[in-house]
């Protein structure tokens, strides 16, 4: 996987960390950070899948 990829789907891991104890402790600020980390992360490991399909079709 590339560089890109790992980078979103730890993003998205962080993100699904802060929106889960955003809801719990009742901070409603963290809760869409982790929302929005969480679309970020997908977006980045979308880019990072696709440039992996990519160099295996150039190879």
């Amino acid at each position: 996987m590339s560089k890109l990829g790992i980078e979103g789907a730890t993003q998205k891991g962080v993100g699904a960390v802060k929106q889960t104890v955003g809801k719990a402790v009742g901070n409603e600020k963290l809760q869409v950070e982790g929302v929005a980390d969480k679309a970020v992360g997908s977006a980045k490991e979308s880019v990072g899948k696709a440039e992996d399909a990519i160099h295996k079709a150039t190879r």
